[in-house]
């Protein structure tokens, strides 16, 4: 019998390391040695032996027969976004600084980004380039694809220079919002009123400014909220806003807490007048908890909600599970900036989105007795190291945020266009955002799954990546999928590749129709050097001997592709790297990992 054991987060935290189980073939548990344990870390050890994967059954379950639950289930209508029948001639470029701190730059970025959402209602006017620094990498490459593929030119003002931003565009505000110094949460309140009520925030210091360019005070937020919870803040502009905002975008402006906020997203936020809080998820804040829930409940199913949570609140668990309790998207990044922009900017007509496809449908591959690793990278490409030297030294598989194909048209034709022949790409996450579908009601999921399938088909993408943190996370609880839930994934894709699960290491594997039902063994961490890595993978290696075996590999996206190669290509035995594609067409046909799903026993975490 081959057990399949995979090796979870080697950044766990934990007491001590717990002895490994295997399952015997007459069903026993037989305790084995605890594998080689990381260094020590804050006297904490740090074990590299969890997340057993267990196979229960080698044979293969019949396919769903495809009924009336795949197509019965109306198309939930996404946010319609009006795109300009091509780029602009023109367009203003300001540079912001590095600087994000309440009490530093933040006012005058603050000011920018919400003239900029009202500037670029209509049509796109204006781009902000943000610092080189920015978790969003390609603010800078995005500005010279625009220029060669678009052929548009931009007018570049001074460094944060709202003198000059006001000159050009205070004719598209009525007036200002003033946000209180002392209260953060009234600036997010402040732009929740920008989009309704057409106004440029400002700070008391920056009223003559406005002032200067005919922009008086309409709403003032001065001493409205000194010594007020959140809930009590966000309640008040639910009261006096919530009627006139949008149901088809809710922007939760978290991430970044306390001196400092990003709010990249905010210009398209006001753009879409779309509602602002930073309200929590966690059960610790009740009253946060039900006024976001009586936000959420009141938007339209299938829309977005943009942003992050935030980091002094909640987690991801629980703000992403509560998001995909309503049937909503998420689309995760507090900063991603400039949408109001570049979701008007259409596909340039000579681009169709296509994929570097190494199978053909209906000619398996023949897997040999070998090692074969993929290297796969989430978490956005814009965030991680595509720009960075390495890729195309090694097969290296990317995940695509699919609604980018009607949000973010010119950053996913940049991505597609400056791919090398070893990149190749997947949808996700678990949908046609970032959801978690154990937390998806069951009545919506097919509705959601439909929009999937439709941006897959336009992104030719042919494999669907899978994550889902509602009852656990890389550290404790499951990450794993019921059987059912893997039910309806292969009825409702059924001319997919296959399916990949996990973040870090998960046990949810199947094999239906050809179509293989995969989980990651291993989680590459950015602080986990190579000698680790190394030694991590070679000891996966070694307690997986049956051949062929198919090591899926996640790699945490500030980790750069030369790491990735370099551990690869130090390891004991020889391995083959491959994209994707070819290496789920190999698992197809080589089934040496056993079916499992999540089991009613096994632990659940709500992520507190």
């Amino acid at each position: 019998m081959n057990t399949h054991l995979s090796l979870n987060d080697p950044h766990t935290p934990r007491r001590c390391a717990p002895p490994l189980f295997i399952k015997g073939n007459r069903g026993s548990l037989a305790e084995i040695p605890s594998m080689k344990r990381g260094a020590r870390q804050g006297g904490v050890c740090r074990s590299l032996s969890q997340n057993l994967s267990l196979s229960l059954n080698l044979s293969l379950a019949p396919i769903l027969a495809l009924g009336f639950a795949l197509f019965a289930s109306p198309l939930p209508a996404q946010p319609n976004i009006t795109q300009a029948a091509h780029a602009p001639v023109t367009a203003t470029l300001i540079p912001l600084s590095e600087n994000w701190r309440m009490d530093g730059d933040v006012p005058v970025h603050a000011l920018l980004i919400s003239l900029q959402g009202l500037a670029n209602r209509d049509q796109p006017r204006v781009y902000l380039e943000y610092p080189q620094n920015w978790q969003w990498e390609i603010v800078h490459p995005l500005v010279g694809f625009l220029e060669n593929r678009h052929g548009m030119k931009f007018d570049r003002l001074g460094l944060d220079d709202a003198d000059a931003a006001l000159g050009r565009f205070a004719r598209y505000a009525k007036g200002v919002v003033v946000w209180d110094k002392a209260v953060r949460s009234s600036l997010i309140v402040a732009f929740t009123i920008a989009g309704v009520e057409d106004l440029v925030v400002v700070n008391e210091d920056q009223l003559a400014l406005a002032a200067r360019h005919g922009l008086k005070p309409v709403v003032d937020l001065r001493g409205r909220f000194t010594g007020q919870p959140d809930e009590q803040i966000y309640q008040w502009a639910y009261d006096h806003y919530w009627a006139r905002c949008s149901r088809d975008y809710y922007v939760v402006l978290g991430g970044h807490a306390g001196a400092e906020m990003q709010p990249g997203i905010a210009d398209f936020g006001i753009q879409q007048r779309a509602f602002f809080s930073d309200l929590s998820a966690n059960p610790k804040h009740p009253g946060e908890l039900a006024l976001l829930k009586k936000i959420l409940i009141q938007q339209n199913t299938a829309s977005i909600v943009l942003g992050w949570h935030s980091y002094g609140k909640d987690t991801e668990g629980q703000h992403t599970t509560l998001v995909g309790n309503y049937g909503l998207i998420m689309e995760g990044l507090h900063n991603l900036p400039n949408v109001s922009f570049t979701s008007q900017i259409p596909l340039t007509p000579d681009f169709k989105f296509t994929n570097n496809h190494h199978v053909t449908p209906g000619r398996p591959l023949k897997a040999e007795p070998k090692v074969y690793v993929c290297a796969v990278a989430t978490d956005s490409m814009g965030i991680g190291t595509w720009t960075k030297p390495g890729r195309g030294r090694i097969p290296y598989t990317w995940q695509v945020l699919m609604d980018w194909a009607w949000m973010n048209p010119p950053a996913l034709q940049y991505f597609y266009e400056d791919k090398s022949p070893n990149d190749y790409f997947i949808g996700g996450l678990s949908g046609p955002g970032y959801m978690y579908p154990k937390a998806i009601p069951p009545d919506k999921f097919p509705g959601l799954m439909q929009i999937a399938r439709r941006l897959m088909a336009k992104l030719d993408l042919r494999v669907l990546e899978i994550m889902d943190y509602s009852e656990g996370n890389r550290h404790v609880g499951n990450t794993d999928l019921p059987k059912e839930l893997v039910d309806r994934y292969y009825e409702q894709f059924p001319d997919i590749l296959g399916f990949i699960n996990g973040y870090g290491s998960a046990r949810t594997f199947d094999l239906r129709d050809g179509k293989p039902f995969l989980s990651y063994d291993y989680y590459l961490d950015v602080n986990r050097t190579i000698p680790e890595a190394i030694a991590d993978l070679d000891e996966l290696i070694q307690l997986n001997p049956k051949r062929p075996y198919f090591l899926l590999m996640h790699v945490r996206e500030s980790n750069t592709i030369e790491k990735v190669s370099d551990i690869l290509g130090h390891l004991t035995e020889s391995v083959e790297v491959v994209p994707l594609d070819v290496f789920l067409s190999l698992a197809a046909d080589a089934k040496t990992y056993r079916t499992y799903h999540r089991q009613p026993n096994d632990p659940v975490d709500r992520n507190p």
